[in-house]
This record gives C-alpha cells, structure tokens and sequence, in this order.
C-alpha cells in the first residue's frame, strides 16, 4: 500500500493548471464557513461529490475511512454540547444544537474532500510551483514540497514496519481499542528513528548540490492557465460571490442557535 495520495490519471481534474485547483479549494473553504444550517451546504456537497466523482478520488477517500469516521462521530457528539437551541429533542440535545452539529460535522468533511481533491490531482512538484508563481518564497515552496514527500515516506515507513512486526507474531487487530493503540506505540520508535536518518541523510545530499547557491532558478515544469481554468475560476467565483451574499442577506443561519 503507498502512502502517496497523488493518482496518476487524465482526468478533467488533472488537467487544471495547479493554480486553479488551490483557488478552488480556498473558494470551497470560504463558501463552507458562509452557512450554519446544513440544507445550505447541499450545493457545495454536490459540487464536491461531483469533482472527486470526476477525479476519481473516492479511493483515497477510503483509504482514511476510519479516521472521517471517528471524526464524524467526535463532531456530532461535541458540538451537541458546545451549543445550545430552544427547541427541545432528546434528553440534553435541541433540534438547533443537532443541526449545528450535522453543519459542523459536513464543513469538516467537505473540507477534508477539498484538500483531498487537490493532493489527488496535482504532483507536489506542481503544487509548489503554483504557489511560487502566485509569490511564495522559494525557499519556503521547497520546504513545503519537502513535507509533502515526507508524510507519505512516514505513512509507508508505519506500513512497512507494522508488517514486519506482525510478520512476527504481533497481533495489531485486537477488538479492544486501548489494547490496539498500546500495542502500536512501540512502532512509532523505528518510524521516528527512520524519518530522522532520511532527513540527515537528505539534507547532505542538498549541501553536496548547493542549494541556495543562486537566488534565481529556472523550472521543468511550465504551467499555463487555459480556457477550462477561466471557465472553473469564474463559476467558483461566482459561485462564492452568492454565498457570501446571502450570508450579508442573513439566509442560511439557525434561528434561536446559542454557541459556546
């Protein structure tokens, strides 16, 4: 199993220039947070099904089933009780507080499938470039690009090392969650232990090259906005444009909604 997210396919998603995706992920964020009832994030919850639909992305969805999972069911228990209605539901819960928290709880998942949508679809090579184009340091895009490596590098380094362990007789699928997370942290050891000598290692081989010798550079890659890019900017735009609009005009609030 890899740990890197990126799919290497040709599909409409893809092909966007890597601008365009993290301006659309940014709008998405923005148009979210417009809204606490959540019949007014059915739009956008269309939308993105329809982008990871098209990107093929549901795979890494799933991939991180069970982390959205428990997220969801932390959201909708803890913003029940950070929050508070006037209309009575069950025992402590008002209908106001439950809607909140199905608002709550839909914003983190749209926002997870914006990011996952974008790191699905664009290398990290051209990711970093888009941000360096748009006025971000150099220096920091490469550190940025470096991390991104460096998470899948630890999630297969986790992989690797867990198989070795069970391949000796340790049993990592035990029922009893606590027993589980106990028996996992003495894997966290290696892993720490291995990520530290890839990045010694890693920042020797920058020092033998020069890095940073010059301050201008040139690039391999070479992005360029198209007609599609114009097109999906101006709806997003627009599309943004609205929400924020019928935030000014009060629509899309939970009338009698108090929150910690």
């Amino acid at each position: 199993m890899s740990g890197d997210f990126f799919l290497d396919t040709n599909t409409f998603m893809h092909r966007l220039d890597a601008r365009t995706k993290m301006a659309l992920a940014f709008l998405t964020v923005v148009a979210i947070l417009m809204f606490e009832h959540p019949l007014w994030l059915i739009p956008i919850t269309c939308l993105s099904l329809l982008q990871l639909s098209i990107a093929g992305a549901f795979r890494n969805l799933r991939r991180i089933r069970f982390i959205l999972i428990m997220m969801s069911i932390s959201s909708m228990i803890l913003w029940n009780f950070f929050s508070n209605g006037v209309t009575p539901l069950w025992w402590k819960f008002e209908v106001e507080s439950f809607l909140f928290a199905v608002n709550r709880t839909l914003m983190i998942l749209l926002i997870i499938s914006s990011g996952m949508i974008l790191i699905s679809t664009t290398r990290n090579e051209e990711l970093v470039l888009g941000l360096i184009k748009i006025g971000l340091p150099y220096r920091v895009g490469f550190a940025l690009s470096t991390a991104l490596r460096l998470l899948p590098t630890i999630g297969t380094s986790i992989i690797t090392i867990s198989q070795a362990q069970r391949s000796r007789g340790l049993d990592l699928h035990v029922k009893n969650p606590l027993e589980r997370l106990r028996r996992f942290l003495p894997l966290l050891v290696p892993v720490f232990i291995s990520t530290i000598r890839n990045t010694n290692t890693f920042a020797m081989a920058l020092e033998s090259k020069g890095f940073g010798a010059r301050d201008k550079r040139s690039y391999y890659l070479k992005l360029e906005m198209k007609r599609a890019d114009y097109l999906v900017l101006g709806f997003a735009l627009v599309f943004v444009s609205v929400s924020i609009w019928l935030r000014i005009q009060g629509y899309g609030q939970i009338a009698g909604l108090t929150r910690f």
